[in-house]
């Protein structure tokens, strides 16, 4: 009888296991398949590899299914690291060489250019490299107190599900930070709120303290905000405290919205910063504020952003998304005079804050939607602040669309730099400014920041005609 591919079976388990070769990987790290003319994404398959799969999701156009068995192995494929990979959801890509990782990333963005915005880059750079293990330095980590079995679980979600993954480490976390979780299971379930703490979210910063006090020992700075949904006790307190005290750590609490995250102990600890040592510059930085996760790839990818946009004295560069100024202050550094805006007024108070403890006066901050950006007024801009030179943009994974689209020839700057983090929106966005506003995709690559994730950090340099 043919299988009806229309409709998925109320469990999942008694969907057939059948057969297919691996062409490529997909977005979100899944090998992708054709069986029968339909797209299958295949969790945990490699490309070049032949495979059994069993679906978990059937509709009409495609499936979803993970591997049962790899037939045919890849010699891509390697052991992963950690001992929680398959149940976690954190990465997807640690069964691949990760010099094959970042290959199979730079095809994707390849792809995405030329499929989504019809443009080829005349030059594909170098890819940027950098630690594979223990670079992430923030992170948010649910929290599930188990009742029936009197646990507690600290770790990211399962893959697929809202449950909380059961690890006791993670080898992309900052070693240190790995080493906390399962103090922090034994800590949390003394604690009268243990089933009104669903979230921690963790950052840490730079040991060597620069322009404050040196954290102890020369260990880095650690903060865990701790998302409590009730009042805490005095049993609650002196529980927190000691775990703060023997752990060396910092921890902050939020009740409710972002304003109410604020240290709860130490009142004052060590502040978290992070450093672009090759232009002499330190940022400070909250612990909710938003920083790039892995700062020694952050370092290459403002080094080959200053190689590309080439800023100089005289020029006026415009920053577009600029966040705390981590592209904008490398840019004054040069002599040009530079602009950098951004939608959240609590990022442009902290870009002035590094601004003025790194003595830079040529660098401007201002507020601004972003995404309402016209024509009108990216023209009120440039008469208001003088014609931009050169642009460098930086914006969410929603890309820059109405910025781009509001570029007039009286507003063209010469070059664009564009740094993204979703090679979907970067190549809508690189359509429109080379096909509608006169520029040329001159360069292109990508920037491993996830190393065994599936997300794409790229960098492309346009150039007007």
């Amino acid at each position: 009888m043919k299988r009806n591919r229309n409709k998925t079976r109320q469990n999942p388990a008694e969907n057939p296991i059948l057969h297919a070769t691996i062409e490529s990987l997909d977005q979100e790290g899944r090998g992708v398949a054709h069986v029968d003319g339909k797209t299958i994404f295949i969790d945990g398959a490699l490309p070049n590899e032949h495979v059994t799969y069993q679906s978990q999701r059937i509709k009409p156009s495609y499936e979803v299914a993970n591997v049962v068995s790899v037939l045919k192995q890849s010699n891509q494929r390697v052991v992963p690291k950690c001992p929680h990979f398959g149940l976690c959801g954190g990465c997807k890509l640690q069964h691949m060489d990760a010099g094959a990782q970042v290959a199979a990333k730079q095809q994707m963005l390849e792809a995405d250019l030329w499929h989504i915005g019809k443009v080829k880059p005349e030059n594909m750079l170098p890819p940027l490299y950098g630690p594979t293990w223990g670079y992430r330095h923030k992170a948010r980590l649910s929290v599930k107190y188990v009742d029936k079995k009197q646990r507690v679980l600290v770790g990211f979600n399962e893959k697929g599900t809202r449950y909380v993954a059961d690890m006791n480490s993670c080898e992309v976390l900052v070693p240190e930070v790995s080493a906390l979780i399962a103090p922090l299971q034994d800590m949390i379930i003394q604690l009268s709120i243990r089933d009104k703490l669903p979230q921690i979210e963790l950052a840490v910063g730079e040991a060597n303290q620069k322009n404050t006090a040196k954290a102890v020992d020369d260990k880095p700075v650690i903060v865990l905000i701790l998302r409590i949904m009730d009042a805490l006790t005095e049993h609650d307190e002196t529980h927190l405290k000691a775990f703060a005290d023997a752990h060396q750590v910092q921890i902050w609490t939020q009740t409710k919205g972002p304003d109410t995250i604020k240290p709860f102990w130490p009142l004052v600890g060590a502040q978290l910063q992070y450093s672009l040592p090759e232009f002499d510059l330190i940022y400070p930085f909250k612990p909710n504020e938003f920083t790039q996760v892995n700062p020694q790839i952050n370092q290459q990818m403002v080094n080959r952003a200053m190689q590309l946009l080439q800023p100089k004295a005289g020029e006026k560069i415009a920053d577009f998304f600029c966040g705390i100024g981590n592209f904008t202050l490398p840019i004054a550094r040069s002599g040009a005079s530079v602009l950098g805006l951004e939608g959240l007024a609590n990022l442009v108070d902290r870009a002035n804050e590094s601004a003025a403890l790194n003595h830079i006066s040529n660098a401007t901050f201002g507020v601004a939607d972003l995404f309402k950006m016209t024509e009108e007024s990216l023209t009120d801009l440039s008469l208001s602040h003088g014609a931009f030179d050169k642009w460098l943009i930086d914006p969410p994974r929603d890309g820059a669309f109405e910025l781009v689209k509001a570029i007039t020839p009286a507003s063209a700057p010469k070059l664009i730099v564009y740094v993204s983090c979703n090679p979907a929106t970067l190549a809508r966005d690189a359509g429109i400014l080379v096909a509608e506003k006169g520029y040329r995709l001159s360069a292109a690559g990508v920037i491993n920041m996830f190393p065994h994730t599936a997300h794409v950090e790229s960098i492309a340099c346009f150039i007007k005609n």
